[in-house]
């Protein structure tokens, strides 16, 4: 593999010497922003696998330390991961938050990093990861979408599925540290395909969802109980990975099960309205989904996780939500 160079950057330079010192020069050296539940573990097995690892920390210090403990290097800006690594990966919110550590004052483009390749694997925005990659490409750089499948427990132990969008070339390049963190690596095609595939996957979940919420309710209503409503569905084609892992909430109080926050379904189904709009899709049931998860945030429980929408639309019908009376 061509390794990317520096130029003549007197600053970039002594970036490059002050990270790389004593580190595996074998390998490409790799930068992740977003150590949280997703990142921690894909940056681990990254560290883990040999690779010369960069972070940079932001609220939670937790990760970061773990992180530096374990060989990673932290940096106080994406300018100065861009200076001095050669892969870097963004795991962060959305698409907000991705242009900022691109396009910012001490951004990844204000670098001018030739041969540096971005790795996205946020649930972004298509229509921006289009815009984005025009301008890394101007600058030398580029762009892959990389966004992720499962859950936290999947990313600690490196088996997390991945669906990226990349050109032929550097695919190739970044595959074998995909590979550190990920099962599953299925190329989708050009750069921006990879999101707009993740958005059809979480549109379908967030399908299921608020399908099992309102189904829930109206059983509840109807005088059944939910452990006769899972005594069916279970065991039936009905059933699914998703399932098990939202009912666990209902079922059995597990709040871990399936850690993805409403606030995060509400802005995902905000990026696919944009995507259905840009491409002149007619998506009725995509609003509707998209309200539900608006209304949760609304009354202030966007930092609650998905199968607690159960219980929301459950108390909306004026169901306890206690589940020894379910």
């Amino acid at each position: 593999m061509a390794r990317s160079t520096f130029g003549l950057n007197p600053r970039t330079a002594k970036s490059k010497r002050r990270i790389r010192k004593g580190l595996n020069m074998n390998k490409p050296v790799i930068g992740f922003i977003g150590v949280g539940l997703m990142g921690h573990g894909m940056a681990k097995n990254i560290v883990e696998k040999g690779y010369p690892l960069v972070v940079m920390g932001h609220r939670n210090r937790q990760p970061v330390e773990d992180l530096v403990q374990r060989g990673a290097t932290e940096v106080t800006s994406a300018r100065e991961m861009a200076e001095a690594c050669d892969i870097i990966h963004l795991c962060v919110s959305g698409s907000p938050q991705v242009e900022q550590l691109i396009r910012g004052e001490n951004g990844i483009l204000a670098s001018g990093k030739q041969g540096l390749v971005v790795v996205d694997c946020s649930t972004s925005d298509p229509v921006s990861t289009l815009q984005l990659v025009q301008e890394l490409r101007a600058a030398g750089m580029d762009l892959a979408d990389a966004p992720l499948g499962r859950t936290p427990k999947e990313a600690e132990a490196g088996t997390l599925d991945t669906m990226v969008g990349a050109s032929p070339e550097t695919l190739a390049r970044i595959k074998p540290v995909l590979e550190c963190w990920a099962g599953l690596v299925v190329h989708m095609g050009e750069v921006g395909m990879g999101h707009k595939m993740k958005l059809v996957n979480n549109f379908v979940a967030m399908g299921y969802a608020v399908l099992y919420s309102e189904a829930l309710a109206v059983a509840r209503k109807a005088g059944l109980t939910v452990e006769q409503v899972d005594s069916v569905l279970r065991p039936s084609r009905l059933s699914n990975g998703f399932y098990d892992t939202f009912m666990k909430w209902t079922l059995e109080g597990d709040e871990n099960a399936h850690r993805f926050a409403i606030t995060n379904a509400h802005k995902d189904m905000r990026y696919v309205a944009n995507l259905a709009n840009s491409i002149g899709a007619v998506t009725p049931v995509q609003a509707t989904l998209r309200n539900a998860f608006a209304a949760m945030e609304a009354a202030g429980r966007g930092d609650d996780y998905v199968p607690m929408l159960a219980d929301f639309v459950a108390e909306t019908n004026g169901l306890t939500t206690d589940k020894s009376k379910a």
